[in-house]
């Protein structure tokens, strides 16, 4: 076994992986500390609304907004693992002990892990409802927090991992270069498992969308609403892009640097963008909101509701109307026919 180093500073490792530990505060440290708490507070913010409004409906006690809890309970946690590491950057950052650095990157990596295990579950309970021709999947309470407490499991074991097995501490040679006390090989699990969930996401939702289309397809058949199942049709390929676009664009560029780094590439300068990536990722917590739960119209009045509730009197006679294309939280709602008779609601 070769020599460990549990009693060094950060200084020791940062320099030993060739990354700069700076002593004072520059223009590029300022820029992202201000986007940083900027992106947190809305991030805090913005999930403690949804939290509020999910418990404060009764109308969403359904296993589909219990998922969406969890995922901005997930992101809320983001937004303070996000906001503690605003404060512990930059200068601060070699001041830190060992293991504040581990508490540090544990808190980013628990809080980004459960958030994107929630939105894989979400795609999974989607598609339980959507095959069973229903709005809400008839999941148990008690499979759905099942299904929960296995989310923040694996979270919790890919935050906590690297303190206790993971690191390079006593292995100076396997040290990444964007997280000096982490090996490389953590960096490469972490990006794959990423992938491996946009992977499955994109099998799911492409499911969703052909079984939906073939059957919005047979109806037309038989009907004369061709105009409906174009817009129909058109709807649902919008949201799946949504859903898949909003984890591409805020995941790839940070999970591109985390692989390249886990490989070892020398020639590759991550260490130049990796706090904006960073911060992209952290920004998907607040993409997470808009697209799983701002674009359900029964959210936006709860929303209001909670926000103006001084001079908007709850309606006792308000009702739900569902529609032939509209949009409910991560969905495009589809009126399906079920053994030739009426029409039920099944939502992607």
């Amino acid at each position: 076994m070769g020599q460990c180093y549990y009693n060094e500073t950060i200084g020791f490792f940062y320099n030993n992986s060739g990354k700069e530990l700076s002593s004072h505060w520059r223009p590029k440290d300022l820029v992202v500390v201000a986007l940083g708490l900027t992106v947190s507070v809305l991030v805090l913010l913005t999930n403690l609304l949804i939290i509020a409004a999910i418990a404060s409906n009764r109308r969403f006690h359904q296993p589909i907004y219990y998922l969406l809890g969890n995922l901005a309970a997930a992101d809320l946690f983001a937004g303070v693992a996000y906001l503690f590491l605003m404060f512990h950057t930059g200068p601060r950052t070699a001041r830190l002990s060992l293991r504040g650095w581990f508490v540090r990157q544990g808190l980013l990596d628990t809080s980004l892990t459960a958030s994107v295990a929630t939105l894989l579950a979400i795609a999974v309970e989607r598609h339980c409802s959507v095959m069973a021709v229903q709005l809400h999947s008839r999941l148990p309470p008690g499979r759905v927090i099942m299904l929960i407490v296995v989310v923040w499991v694996a979270a919790l074991g890919l935050g906590l991992l690297p303190a206790h097995f993971w690191h390079c501490l006593c292995a100076l040679d396997r040290c990444s270069r964007m997280a000096p006390l982490l090996s490389r090989s953590y960096l490469t699990v972490w990006a794959l498992s990423s992938l491996l969930v946009f992977l499955l996401m994109v099998a799911v939702y492409t499911r969703i969308f052909f079984y939906v289309r073939r059957r919005v397809q047979r109806m037309a058949e038989h009907v004369s609403c061709y105009p409906r199942y174009r817009e129909t049709t058109l709807n649902l390929v919008k949201t799946v892009v949504i859903i898949l676009g909003a984890f591409v664009v805020c995941w790839t560029p940070g999970q591109v640097v985390l692989l390249l780094d886990g490989l070892g590439c020398k020639s590759c300068n991550v260490l130049a963008v990796e706090k904006y990536f960073l911060l992209l990722a952290e920004a998907n917590s607040l993409v997470n909101a808009v697209v799983y739960s701002c674009r359900d119209a029964e959210m936006r009045r709860t929303f209001r509701r909670l926000l103006c509730c001084w001079c908007l009197r709850p309606s006792t006679h308000e009702s739900v109307r569902y529609t032939t294309a509209t949009h409910m939280g991560t969905s495009t709602r589809i009126m399906l026919p079920e053994n030739g008779h009426s029409l039920m609601d099944s939502t992607l």
